[in-house]
């Protein structure tokens, strides 16, 4: 049969992504081959229309994931499935067939060893909570959740040491984790990272991440308005957590988590013992208005206050609409 060596790869390419999809549930939009100069010349794949990229480095895998050198460079061959493919995969949001599959993903990160040196670095400063020190001091498990955040990945105990264990060990060792008796530097694990969490002084963390921030941004802009909001962080599952921000700059002035059996008031109250709002509006919602806080504003911390007034507070609001002209539409 003439052309047979081509003819059979373009039947194979077109049942590859249908065959993918029922065996994976999700489509493929490129496929690559590589092909040994030694014994072939890839000119099947020229005559199929693909298209060669270069050369390997001539490594190859020795196990799961380490790769020797073996001085024997591939030629590579690629070629779309589907038309602009390659757009597809370079847009900032995957279309709905492929979000899924990325959403597997392992967190990854880019950060160097230098750089992961630093991270841990700024932790330094936060004592310990032993008296004798093990494989994981306290900046090299705080270097890792810093990082497990820059790299958006979950950041519960668990999901953690998970990623603890996707690291390498010359990562962990830039991190700050100890050699153990075999030479090797392991993976905290789930109950390393609870203890952490359990014994660990939030001030200091909050101090460190603090002074990080001026030395990346500066010290934060005095005339900018301070918004004070409570949220539920993503992985925290039921803390409820008030932050101080500035804006437009997004600078953070701190945190407070609000006690059992209370609700945002006291925390927000406890923030603001921390802040200097000299000459800066200080802005809550409406469960804020209260003469209590916006004295605390005034006459303690040096600011003005912008509160929200609404319907749960029918006294006050029908004295604001009484007694204060409507300043008109601001937009």
């Amino acid at each position: 049969m003439p052309n047979l060596g081509s003819a059979q790869l373009s039947r194979v390419v077109a049942q590859l992504s249908a065959d993918w999809q029922a065996r994976y549930a999700h489509p493929s939009l490129v496929v690559e081959t590589f092909v040994d100069p030694e014994y072939f010349q890839g000119m099947v794949y020229h005559a199929g229309g693909w298209t060669e990229l270069g050369q390997t480095k001539g490594n190859g895998r020795n196990a799961r994931d380490y790769f020797e050198a073996r001085g024997r460079p591939k030629r590579l061959f690629a070629r779309e499935l589907v038309r602009h493919a390659r757009r597809t995969l370079q847009a900032e949001h995957l279309k709905s067939a492929l979000a899924p599959v990325e959403a597997k993903v392992p967190p990854r990160s880019t950060l160097k060893a230098a750089e992961l040196r630093s991270l841990a670095g700024h932790f330094r400063a936060v004592p310990d909570y032993r008296c004798r020190l093990g494989l994981y001091p306290v900046y090299a498990l705080l270097g890792i959740v810093a990082w497990a955040h820059l790299a958006t990945a979950p950041r519960g105990q668990k999901d953690l040491a998970m990623f603890a264990r996707l690291l390498s060990s010359a990562q962990r060792a830039a991190l700050g984790v100890r050699a153990s008796a075999d030479g090797k530097y392991p993976a905290p694990s789930q109950p390393t990272f609870s203890r952490l969490f359990k014994r660990l002084s939030a001030a200091r963390v909050e101090r460190a991440l603090l002074d990080h921030q001026r030395q990346v941004r500066g010290v934060p802009p005095a005339t900018e308005i301070v918004i004070l909001n409570g949220k539920v962080p993503a992985y925290s599952l039921i803390l409820n957590v008030v932050s101080p921000v500035t804006s437009p700059s997004q600078y953070f002035l701190g945190s407070e988590v609000v006690a059992a059996k209370t609700n945002e008031i006291p925390a927000a109250r406890a923030l603001l013992e921390r802040l200097d709002l000299t000459g800066q509006f200080g802005s809550l919602d409406a469960r804020h208005t209260q003469d209590t806080t916006a004295r605390a504003i005034v006459m303690e911390h040096g600011g003005d206050f912008l509160l929200t007034v609404k319907a749960n507070q029918p006294s006050v609001q029908t004295a604001v609409q009484t007694h204060v002209p409507d300043p008109g539409s601001l937009f």
